[in-house]
């Protein structure tokens, strides 16, 4: 795998901040933002790869202006049916015509004969951690790159035999992969199955994340939480992100929205959010390196 253009994908982002999901319904609010509003942008590869004409030429203006993160739904990284090749070879291309620095998945699975139309978790086993991880090798193998894999949500957790920090760590080590932390997805599944999430964020490899995800959900009742990317993000949710940056810094941070979509600037002002709690972090690691050099 060639690390030298890895190193140099990291340098890249190192100067990007805060992004927001390219949706198709928020696409004429979003042509209005003015330079800076914005540091990136994400969307599906799978939604954009095959299009023409008139949607097309307006996604390449948007990537002229933003650099584009791919967030893919299908590769099925977990399943059993032999890896869609032709797709990850499609996305490749895709990379390079928009300069996309970074590819990430879903660490479940979404397919057996079919598209299932949902992110399945995967079981917490040994076996699945050998499966899965053959699997994202050759996926780099194609890309020539690494990718990165997002702890998921998840509502039944089939087969456990490791816990869920576990079977991340082990996958990620494993695979030479990286991590895309989700720190909504974090908070949906310790309300969802009981655990502390603080302690759960500090067992991730955090040393690996590329960048975060931030999102709202729904509250279908006390002890249920369903990860719609819907409504805004809530206090608890922010809380946690400002934990995530303790432990990894200021790294990039993407505002998810999938529907429901608000006027652009409320989406803007959450955006906002991210940046000041980016910012603060900031201030507060220096301050922290000049209280230990005054010691």
């Amino acid at each position: 795998m060639p690390i030298t253009e890895y190193q140099t994908v990291n340098r890249e982002l190192k100067g990007m901040t805060a992004g927001l999901g390219l949706r198709r319904g928020l696409m004429d609010s979003l042509s209005t933002l003015t330079e800076g509003d914005l540091d990136f942008m994400e969307v599906a590869p799978e939604n954009w790869i095959a299009l023409g004409g008139r949607l097309k030429r307006q996604f390449r203006g948007f990537s002229e202006r933003y650099p584009i993160f791919l967030h893919g739904l299908s590769l099925n990284i977990g399943g059993l049916a032999p890896l869609d090749e032709a797709l990850v070879l499609a996305i490749k291309a895709f990379m390079s015509e928009h300069q996309c620095p970074i590819y990430s998945e879903h660490l479940t699975y979404c397919g057996d004969d079919g598209h299932l139309y949902d992110l399945m978790p995967i079981p917490f086993t040994e076996e699945a951690v050998k499966h899965v991880v053959e699997r994202i090798k050759r996926v780099q193998d194609l890309l020539g790159r690494r990718i990165a894999l997002e702890n998921a949500s998840y509502y039944y957790a089939p087969d456990q035999r490791m816990s869920e920090s576990e079977f991340i760590n082990a996958v990620i080590n494993e695979a030479d992969c990286d991590l895309l932390l989700d720190v909504n997805n974090i908070f949906v599944n310790s309300i969802n199955h009981n655990y502390d999430p603080y302690q759960f964020l500090g067992s991730l490899p955090l040393a690996r994340a590329q960048y975060i995800h931030v999102a709202g959900h729904y509250e279908e009742a006390e002890d249920l939480r369903v990860d719609t990317h819907g409504s805004d993000v809530i206090d608890p949710v922010w809380n946690l992100l400002k934990a995530a940056y303790q432990h990894c810094g200021p790294i990039p941070t993407l505002l998810e929205r999938d529907f429901n979509f608000p006027p652009v600037g409320e989406l803007m002002a959450e955006v906002a959010t991210i940046r000041q709690l980016q910012q603060q972090s900031k201030l507060d690691m220096v301050a922290g390196r000049s209280k230990v050099l005054s010691l």
